[in-house]
C-alpha cells in the first residue's frame, strides 16, 4: 500500500471542466476506483498537506508561473502535459518575467523524483528542454470522458441544436484553442477554398476582448479577420459537454490541424464519437491517431485541402474512418492512465 498526496488546486480554480481540471478529476476518480488499496490525500493551497506520505503528485505544470514548491519534504512527481511555448519560443515569447520564472520552475522540476508526460514526443522534449534523463520521465496517455460516444440523434434534437447554434446541414468541426501551434488559420483558409462550412468550438475561438498586440494572440487576430470575411465560419465558443458530444456526432468530419500537442484529447473524443478524423502528421498526433485517421502535412494548406476533399466527397471514406476511429479510441482509457500513473509512483517510491 502506498500513501500518495495529490495537489488538487486546479479543481478549486477555473479549470474544472476541460484541460487540467478534466485530467485531474478523471485521474482522481480512476485511482480511487481501480487502486483503492492505496491511501490518497488530496490537498490544495487553502488546505495544505499536513501529514506524512510516501509521495506527492503535482498534476499540473506551467513553465511561466511558480506552480512548484522550492523545498520538498517527500518524494515528488510532476505531470508536465507539454512545453509547447519552449519548443516554439519564436511564437510564444516569454518576456523577462516569464524567462526568470521558467528558470525557477526548471530548477524545481529538475529536483522532482519523476515526471509524467502525456506522450512519447512530449517526453523527449521534456528530457531535452529540462535537461533530465529518460529514466525519470514516464508516459501515461490520456483518454476521453465516457460521455463521448456514437449515438443516434433524434430529428428534434438535431433541429434544436441547429437552431441554438445556427448550424448548417453539413460542416467541418474543430474543437480547441487558438494559439499558434493549433494551426487554426490554415484550417479556415482550407475551408474557404473548398467552400464548405466550418464550425469552431472553444472559449478562446470566440473571444472578442483580447490584446491584439500580444504575439501569443496573433492567430486569434487572423481567425477574427478570416471569419469576418465568410458567413460559412461559425464560431460557437464554449459549449456544454452534452452539446459537444452531439456536434461530434453531427459533423461531416472533425479536423485537428495542430502542429504540436502534449496529447491531443479532442482527437480521441471525436474518434470515440464515431466522427471521421483528419489530423496533421506533426508532433504526437500519429501516436494518438494511429492508422484510424486521415493525415495531411501540417504546414501545407494544399495538403489539407486535398485530404478534406477526399473525405468530404466520399461517404465510403467517412464510414471507414468512423469505424477505424471507434476501434482506435478503445486503446485509450482512464484505467490505463491510472495504471501507468501507479507504475510511475511505484518506481519513484522504490528508488533510493
Amino acid at each position: 500500500m502506498m500513501k500518495v498526496a495529490i495537489d488538487v488546486s486546479p479543481l478549486q480554480s477555473g479549470h474544472k471542466v476541460r484541460g487540467v481540471g478534466f485530467y485531474l478529476s478523471r485521474l482522481k476518480e480512476a485511482l480511487l476506483e481501480y487502486f483503492p488499496q492505496n491511501k490518497y490525500v488530496f490537498f490544495d493551497q487553502e488546505n495544505p498537506l499536513n501529514e506524512k506520505v510516501d509521495l506527492v503528485h503535482y498534476p499540473y505544470f506551467d513553465p511561466f508561473f511558480l506552480t512548484l514548491p522550492f523545498t520538498n519534504k517527500y518524494k515528488t512527481v510532476v505531470t508536465v502535459h507539454d512545453l509547447t511555448p519552449l519548443v516554439f519560443p519564436k511564437y510564444f515569447p516569454a518576456g523577462l518575467r516569464g524567462t526568470l520564472r521558467w528558470q525557477m520552475q526548471r530548477f524545481n522540476l529538475r529536483k522532482a523524483d519523476g515526471i509524467i508526460a502525456d506522450s512519447e514526443v512530449s517526453k523527449k522534449d521534456i528530457e531535452n528542454i529540462v535537461g533530465i534523463s529518460s529514466e525519470k520521465v514516464s508516459v501515461a496517455y490520456l483518454a476521453a470522458g465516457e460521455d463521448f460516444k456514437k449515438m443516434v440523434i433524434s430529428n428534434s434534437q438535431v433541429e434544436s441544436l441547429r437552431k441554438k447554434y445556427n448550424l448548417p446541414d453539413e460542416f467541418i468541426l474543430y474543437v480547441g484553442d487558438a494559439t499558434w501551434n493549433k494551426n487554426v488559420p490554415r484550417l479556415l483558409q482550407a475551408a474557404l477554398q473548398i467552400e464548405f462550412p466550418l464550425v469552431l468550438v472553444g472559449k478562446a475561438i470566440a473571444a472578442t476582448e483580447f490584446d491584439s498586440n500580444n504575439v501569443w494572440n496573433a492567430d486569434l487576430v487572423k481567425i477574427e479577420q478570416l471569419a469576418q470575411q465568410n458567413k460559412n465560419i461559425h464560431r460557437l465558443g464554449f459549449v456544454p459537454t452534452e452539446d459537444l458530444v452531439a456536434l461530434y456526432n453531427m459533423a461531416t468530419v472533425f479536423v485537428f490541424p495542430s502542429l504540436y500537442e502534449g496529447f491531443g484529447l479532442p482527437i480521441v473524443e471525436a474518434m470515440q464519437s464515431g466522427c471521421p478524423v483528419i489530423i496533421s502528421r506533426e508532433g504526437c498526433m500519429p501516436e494518438v491517431g494511429g492508422d484510424a485517421v486521415a493525415y495531411f502535412e501540417g504546414y501545407s494548406t494544399p495538403s489539407l485541402v486535398s485530404v478534406l476533399k477526399e473525405v468530404i466527397s466520399s461517404k465510403k471514406n467517412q464510414k471507414e474512418l468512423s469505424e477505424k476511429g471507434l476501434a482506435q479510441a478503445k486503446k485509450f482509457s482512464w484505467k490505463k492512465t491510472a495504471e501507468k500513473t501507479i507504475e510511475a509512483y511505484q518506481k519513484i517510491i522504490s528508488s533510493k
